[in-house]
């Protein structure tokens, strides 16, 4: 299948397949190439507000460098 064609994982999806916290799901992808990353920037006191979505084969790849053996 396309890998295009295959909608890519949330934070909170990562953190169901691999039970951790999304804390580390977060510090695991986020400077991965191919993440999709929207930030948008808001004025100071108020919150900033950034969506990252992992495309499958992205997590794919992390998850086997991650794996032992």
């Amino acid at each position: 299948m396309d890998e295009l064609s295959e909608p890519p994982y949330t934070i909170a999806e990562v953190k169901q397949l691999t039970g951790f916290s999304e804390r580390t799901v977060t510090a695991m992808f986020e400077n991965e190439p191919g993440v999709l990353i929207y930030e948008v920037k808001r004025p100071r006191k108020r919150a900033s507000y950034r969506t990252i979505r992992i495309p499958r084969h992205v997590y794919a790849r992390v998850i086997r460098r991650y794996t032992v053996g």
